[in-house]
């Protein structure tokens, strides 16, 4: 497995550490186990970022510890290469999730958790939490930029899901 480009692998299941842009972030996309099952089928396949507008790669479907992911995302006329690798995965009856981390070449360094989670209630939930810094030039450079983006294509991870799980 490539070196993930940070030190605070899982950091994302707890306390965020210190020295990064802290993003957390939730909605509620469904409800009922069916529609708890196809969002964990579909957080598991990367149909989540492809539905957010990136080209993405996996070495092995569905996702789990270890797995590469490559992404493209289009910001206007700029292009992003996006590699990750991932550094946890869950799959229960009522929880599911992954997280990946920024590997060399990525335009931030940090880490991003994805979870679903179908309540006592039946409400399902996504969530998103992550930890991020500038990691290349352009994006030290354009740092409120780079914010922006991430906030943008969080708001179009979470609405991806939604659309999934409401049809």
């Amino acid at each position: 497995m490539l070196a993930v480009t940070y030190s605070e692998v899982g950091a994302t299941a707890g306390e965020l550490p210190g020295g990064y842009h802290h993003l957390r972030r939730e909605r509620v996309v469904g409800h009922g186990s069916e529609e708890f099952a196809r969002a964990a089928d579909d957080l598991l396949t990367g149909a989540v970022q492809r539905r957010a507008g990136a080209t993405v790669w996996l070495s092995e479907v569905p996702l789990r510890e270890g797995t590469h992911v490559r992404m493209r995302l289009r910001v206007g006329p700029l292009l992003f290469n996006i590699p990750c690798v991932v550094v946890w995965t869950e799959r229960t009856a009522t929880s599911c999730g992954f997280a990946y981390g920024t590997l060399p070449g990525h335009p931030e360094r940090g880490e991003e958790r994805f979870e679903v989670q179908l309540t006592p209630a039946g409400d399902v939930i996504f969530r998103i939490v992550a930890f991020s810094a500038p990691g290349r030039w352009f994006t030290r450079l354009g740092g409120p930029v780079a914010r922006l983006v991430q906030r943008t294509t969080t708001d179009r991870y979470l609405r991806a899901l939604d659309q999934a799980t409401a049809g």
